[in-house]
């Protein structure tokens, strides 16, 4: 029996610092998708629920997991029986540290899974906290991977995530326009690099000093792609992929089993 599953990516526009109106949308998009199929897993962007250039009201938008949006999604995630991966600002039991973070529902409504991005750039560093380890999710239906944004283009990330088991990565992204012709490239080399899919969902709007390039893709363990969303607007796709492929292409390519890493020494050191 193949292991079908169906994805459905979301390119949204969140509002900047509106919340409540980002959680309604989110929770319409849910209900729009599920109602039309069954799906097995729908990835938001990065901070789909907040908006990207928050300054200092991060702090004051940041939610504890689990919190007043994990629990309104929740509710979705268990009404239609499917994962949901979004993003947001993470506060810990400090309210001074944030992270950028990415949490999974499951189906049962519980916390799959929660993540903080390791890999920032920028003017996130001055809002932000890196996270310092990578995260595997286990569905039913096989284990995936969790990513944001520029974590994309490490390719560490995505190799110690399959390292540990994943057959498929999810990546929710705030994706900039000025660097959309690399978003593609990454997205087809991690798949290929570790024979695996790649689930990515870019925003897209603008805010006050950036723009967004959307191009949402599904990408398979050979470069295939299964759906995308090129055009810079709201919307969603939606594919089935037979994750028993993973294995498949493996076998063949034997690119996992035949990695010699005491040749790569350098790849730890931080210079």
């Amino acid at each position: 029996m193949p292991r079908e599953i169906t994805i459905a990516l979301v390119q949204m526009a969140p509002v900047l610092a509106n919340t409540e109106a980002n959680l309604r949308k989110m929770g319409d998009f849910v209900e729009r998708i599920c109602s039309e199929q069954k799906t097995d897993l729908i990835v938001f962007p990065e901070l789909s629920y907040t908006g990207t250039e928050l300054g200092l009201r991060a702090t004051d938008l940041a939610e504890r997991i689990p919190g007043h949006a994990t629990n309104y999604l929740a509710k979705r995630a268990n009404d239609f029986n499917t994962h949901i991966v979004f993003g947001l600002v993470i506060k810990e039991k400090v309210e001074s540290i944030l992270y950028n973070g990415v949490v999974c529902l499951g189906p049962e409504g519980d916390i799959a899974g929660d993540y903080r991005k390791v890999h920032l750039l920028g003017e996130e560093r001055q809002v932000y906290r890196s996270g310092f380890r990578f995260i595997n999710v286990d569905a039913e239906w096989g284990r995936f991977g969790l990513m944001i944004g520029s974590d994309l283009a490490f390719p560490e990330a995505a190799r110690s995530l399959t390292l540990e088991g994943a057959e498929l990565i999810v990546l929710s992204a705030n994706w900039e326009e000025q660097a959309a012709e690399s978003w593609r490239a990454h997205l087809i080399s991690r798949a290929c690099e570790n024979a695996l899919f790649v689930a990515a969902a870019n925003r897209v709007g603008e805010e006050p000093t950036m723009r967004f390039s959307g191009d949402s893709l599904l990408v398979g363990p050979t470069a295939e792609v299964y759906t995308v969303l090129d055009e810079p607007i709201e919307g969603y796709a939606v594919a089935t992929i037979d994750l028993d492929r993973v294995r498949d292409v493996r076998e063949e390519r034997q690119l996992i089993q035949f990695r010699e890493p005491v040749a790569y020494r350098a790849i730890v050191k931080k210079y």
